[in-house]
């Protein structure tokens, strides 16, 4: 039977020298770990003799290394007396394994750091920009290929997701827009009030709804529906490997996957845009025939003398524009997705953020050159 390992300070040196002994395996590791306890550590040099181990596997090692460690931490200096020339290549490697003490931290220069934070996030966002635009690229090369032989767009797929991305969407679009245009006409009515110019918000109800709000808030809520929808199932996809699978099949996936998403949303948007401008309009007039006392047909009338067709029109062609925006991230980020279902929702979230600041950049951009060009 093999001799249970032990431990015994050398007679006459009070503890100063301690002797190692027998079978240092795994089979005795609970009697090893009582007996190291016993090692004290304080000022002066304690010697480790490990000339008479019998046995050693790893376990026997890293207890030996873990009581030297603690009596160095109690203010003791080891020096060792060799094991066996079998043993050494064993105990050099779990003195090697052993985890770097704590390094304090660094003195943090908060202006330095937050600048160094500043310029990793521009580099990413730089980055990030240029793949997509990359990706836009590629795109436009699906549809030139698309064009050329018509038969390689999936027409089934487009339809489907013409369902889920406009008809579907139809309840939530339609009463956001209605309440925002009661909104409106509440808010407008209780401030030109004051001014005894309430009949003007109607002119105000039908400008805001068909310029800004109608179009914005459907890409909006697109953003927030069908853009995040895009990216979770095409990085569901890639996180079980089925884009690979295309790929290995000779399918290219922005023609299967990415090319019938962005169409779709093209044709929806515009509808979706469309339909939330009259339920604006609708709800501003509601709310107008009870604060300013005219009659709906009185509603009508007038504003159709605040408005006109560029008006309308100015709402309805950023419409295009900003379903491109919202499909283009939702299937760049989804293609993204790597590794896991916890990449999914990371891109997920960033696809719908990303879509929400471009349509709100492109909008601003709008404005601009609409006011330029006298819209």
């Amino acid at each position: 039977m093999p001799e249970t390992g032990w431990l015994k300070p050398d007679s006459g040196t009070e503890g100063v020298r301690w002797r190692f002994g027998g079978d240092w395996t795994l089979a005795h590791a609970t009697t090893l770990d009582r007996a190291v306890g016993v090692v004290k550590g304080g000022a002066g040099v304690l010697t480790f003799d490990l000339s008479g181990l019998e046995a050693l596997d790893t376990v026997g090692a890293w207890l030996i290394t873990r009581a030297a460690e603690q009596a160095e931490g109690a203010g003791a200096r080891i020096a060792w007396i060799e094991p066996r020339d079998d043993f050494r290549p064993l105990f050099d490697r779990v003195l090697e394994a052993r985890p770097e003490p704590p390094q304090p931290e660094p003195k943090r220069i908060l202006f330095v750091d937050w600048l160094a934070d500043l310029g990793e996030g521009v580099e990413q966002v730089w980055e990030e920009a240029a793949d997509l635009l990359a990706f836009f690229g590629s795109l436009v090369e699906t549809f030139a290929r698309i064009v050329v032989r018509p038969t390689r767009l999936r027409l089934t797929s487009v339809i489907v997701h013409i369902e889920r991305t406009g008809l579907n969407a139809l309840p939530i679009v339609g009463m956001i827009s209605f309440l925002v245009g009661i909104v409106l006409a509440f808010q407008g009515a209780d401030q030109l009030r004051r001014f005894g110019a309430q009949v003007f918000t109607i002119n105000m109800v039908g400008i805001s709804v068909l310029r800004e709000m109608g179009i914005l808030l459907t890409a909006i809520v697109v953003a927030g529906r069908s853009g995040s929808a895009f990216t979770a199932e095409i990085g569901a996809m890639q996180v079980n490997e089925e884009v690979d699978a295309l790929r290995v099949t000779g399918l290219d996936p922005m023609e299967v996957l990415v090319a019938p998403r962005v169409i779709a949303l093209i044709i929806a948007l515009p509808l979706l845009t469309f339909f939330a401008d009259m339920m604006g309009l609708l709800g501003g007039g509601i709310m107008s025939v009870v604060l300013i006392d005219v009659s709906f047909a009185q509603y009508w009338r007038l504003l159709e003398n605040a408005v006109n067709l560029n008006m309308f029109l100015v709402g309805m062609i950023k419409a295009p524009v900003f379903a491109i925006l919202i499909s283009l991230v939702g299937c760049f980020e989804g293609l993204r997705v790597s590794g896991s279902a916890e990449s999914v929702g990371r891109l997920t979230t960033r696809s719908v953020v990303e879509s929400i600041f471009l349509v709100i950049i492109f909008d601003a951009l709008f404005s601009i050159l609409f006011s330029y060009l006298g819209f």
